[in-house]
C-alpha cells in the first residue's frame, strides 16, 4: 500500500504508476507521446510536472488529462464528468464529505452505485487521519430524522417488506459462495433502494426503513467487496452505509459497519486504526450485550492482538465472553453468524497474532469441532489458520490433513482473503519441500480455482 509520511493514502496517480511500473519520467513520456497522437506536438515530457500532479495538488491541463486517459483506456466522457483525480481507473478517492443528512445519504448511494464496482483490487484508501476524522464525526452526531420525500411514485410498506425479505438470502449467499459471487447482486439491490429514495414519494416511517435497508445492503456489499479484494470499493460502500444508518437513526447498525472497517484495518496491518474503529463501534453500540456486543468486543480483541498488546486483548476477551453468555433470540439477525464455533475460532486467531501457537491450536481445534462446515468460507478460513499453526508447530502430517480437508471448500467459495491465506500456508510448506506429502499438499493448493 502506498502512503505518504503523514499516514494518509497516496494520490491515486501513485496507484496508476505502481500498477504500470512507471517512473515520473516514464509517465511524462507516455503523456507526451499520447498528446502527440492527439495532435499536440509540442507537449513537453517533464518529470517535474507530473511529480507536481501527484505531490502538490496541481491539476493537469486538459490535453495532459486526455492524453493520460487515452493511455489508460478511460473515455473522455469520464474525464469530463469526474474531475481530476476521480476519473483515474484505480485508487479512486473515497469521498467522506457527504452531509450527514437524508439528502447526503442519497447522494452517497448514487455515487457508490455508479462507481464502486469499477474499482480494482488491492488498495486501502482511507487511512491514518482519515479514519480518526470519520470515527470522531460518527460518534459526535446526533441521530437524524428523515424528512418525507415529495414527488415521484409512491413507495408503500409492501415494497419495503419485499426488499427486507431478500436481505437474509444475500447474507447467506455471501457466506456460502464468497464475496466475488454476490457483490454485483447486492449492488443491484442497493441500486433499487437508491432509486426509490431519490425519486419516490414516501412517509417518514417508510423513508427511515428504506435508509436502514440501504445501510445494511451497503454494509453487505462492502463486506463482499472486502472479501473479494476490492478494498477501495469496500470503503466506499461502508461510507455510504454509515450515512444511511445515520439517516435512519440506527446507531447499532452504524456500530456494525465500523466493526467491519476495523477488520479491514487488521488485515492491512493497521492495528492502531483498527483499535480506534473498534472502540468507536463499542461506544456507538451503547454497551449492548448478547451476540452483537460480543462481536464488538471480539473485534477490539483482534485489533489489540494485531497490535501486540496481550493485556488489552485479554481484557476485551473477558468482556466478549460475558456478553456472549447473554445471547438471546432477540439479538440482531446479522449477529447470528457469530456462533460458538466462530467465537472459539476468533480467540484462536487472537492467540496466533500474539504468537501463542499452542493456545491457538487448542482453540482452533475446539472451533472446528463445532463450527458448521456449511458456512463454507469461514470454515475454510479456520482450516487454513489451523493448518498454518500445525505446520509452525512442526506437525506436518496434521497440517497436510487440514489442507486436504479445506480444498473442496476453497473450490466452493471464491474469497480473495482466503486466497491470501492459501499463499501463506504454501510459504510454510516450502520449508518441507523434500517431503512428498508437503509437495502433494502444495500441489492441491496451487490447483485451486482463483
Amino acid at each position: 500500500m502506498l502512503t505518504d509520511s503523514a499516514g494518509v493514502c497516496a494520490h491515486p496517480l501513485a496507484f496508476v504508476r505502481a500498477q504500470r511500473g512507471w517512473s515520473y519520467q516514464r509517465l511524462a513520456r507516455v503523456v507526451a507521446r499520447r498528446a502527440r497522437d492527439l495532435g499536440v506536438a509540442n507537449m513537453a515530457a517533464e518529470r517535474q510536472k507530473v511529480w507536481r500532479w501527484e505531490h502538490r495538488g496541481v491539476v493537469p491541463d486538459r490535453v495532459s488529462q486526455l492524453a493520460l486517459a487515452a493511455e489508460l483506456g478511460v473515455s473522455s466522457e469520464k474525464v469530463e464528468s469526474h474531475p481530476w483525480p476521480a476519473w483515474l481507473p484505480t485508487g479512486d478517492v473515497v469521498r467522506t464529505d457527504y452531509p450527514w443528512s437524508g439528502a447526503g445519504s442519497v447522494t452517497s448511494m448514487i455515487d457508490v452505485v455508479e462507481d464502486a464496482l469499477t474499482d480494482r483490487r488491492g488498495f486501502l484508501t482511507i487511512t491514518g487521519a482519515g479514519v480518526a476524522a470519520l470515527a470522531g464525526e460518527w460518534l459526535n452526531l446526533e441521530p437524524a430524522r428523515l424528512a418525507a420525500a415529495l414527488g415521484g411514485r409512491q413507495v408503500d410498506a409492501q415494497i419495503v417488506n419485499r426488499i427486507e425479505h431478500n436481505i437474509p438470502g444475500l447474507r447467506l449467499m455471501d457466506d456460502r459462495l464468497g464475496g466475488e459471487s454476490v457483490r454485483r447482486l447486492v449492488d443491484a439491490e442497493l441500486g433499487v433502494v437508491t432509486e426509490l429514495l431519490a425519486r419516490g414519494s414516501y412517509t417518514e416511517k417508510i423513508g427511515g426503513r428504506l435508509q436502514l435497508l440501504a445501510a445494511e445492503l451497503a454494509r453487505v456489499a462492502g463486506w463482499a467487496s472486502f472479501d473479494a479484494g476490492y478494498h477501495t470499493s469496500a470503503q466506499r460502500y461502508w461510507i455510504t452505509a454509515l450515512h444511511a444508518a445515520h439517516a435512519a437513526g440506527d446507531r447499532l447498525v452504524g456500530a456494525n459497519i465500523m466493526k467491519n472497517m476495523a477488520l479491514q484495518c487488521v488485515d492491512f496491518d493497521r492495528p492502531r486504526e483498527a483499535v480506534e474503529l473498534a472502540n468507536t463501534s463499542l461506544a456507538s453500540s451503547g454497551g449492548i450485550s448478547g451476540r452483537a456486543g460480543a462481536m464488538f468486543q471480539m473485534r477490539l480483541a483482534r485489533a489489540y492482538a494485531a497490535l501486540g498488546e496481550p493485556v488489552e486483548c485479554f481484557r476485551a476477551l473477558v468482556r466478549c465472553e460475558a456478553a456472549f453468555e447473554r445471547a438471546t433470540p432477540q439479538d440482531p439477525a446479522w449477529a447470528s453468524i457469530f456462533d460458538e464455533g466462530s467465537y472459539a475460532a476468533q480467540i484462536g486467531i487472537c492467540y496466533i497474532d500474539l504468537g501463542r501457537l499452542r493456545q491457538a491450536d487448542r482453540w482452533l481445534t475446539q472451533a472446528l469441532a463445532i463450527h458448521p462446515a456449511i458456512h463454507a468460507r469461514d470454515h475454510a478460513t479456520y482450516l487454513l489458520r489451523h493448518a498454518a499453526v500445525q505446520i509452525d508447530l512442526g506437525n506436518l502430517d496434521q497440517g497436510c490433513s487440514l489442507i486436504r480437508e479445506v480444498v473442496p471448500l476453497l473450490e466452493a467459495t471464491r474469497s480473495q482473503r482466503n486466497g491470501r491465506r492459501v499463499e501463506d500456508v504454501r510459504r510454510r510448506l516450502r520449508r518441507y519441500a523434500a517431503d512428498p506429502q508437503a509437495r502433494e499438499a502444495d500441489h492441491l493448493l496451487a490447483a485451486r480455482p482463483v
